[in-house]
């Protein structure tokens, strides 16, 4: 069972490792959202593999529903805002 998990391991950290970076990189605020919710769901993996099933649920909820949740309403009424200062 552990000579399986090794592989499985790896891949996970190598996924986390290249999308850390992506997140930051990311620009554009909507894209950031996206990649962030990505990496939320391969943390999610990675804390499945390493046996900590009740982290996983938490970090599920929040990197994938809540937080983009929040920062989409944000920008949406920033931008409402916006227009209607340009409107007066």
């Amino acid at each position: 069972m552990i000579a399986t998990l090794v592989p499985l391991q790896s891949v996970a950290l190598a996924l986390v490792a290249l999308l850390a970076p992506a997140v930051v990189l990311a620009r554009d605020p909507l894209r950031m959202i996206i990649v962030n919710g990505l990496y939320g769901l391969v943390l999610v993996l990675l804390f499945v593999i390493y046996g900590a099933p009740d982290v996983s649920l938490s970090m599920l909820v929040v990197s994938t529903v809540a937080y983009p949740f929040i920062v989409l309403i944000a920008i949406a009424r920033v931008r409402a805002r916006r227009g209607e200062k340009e409107d007066e």
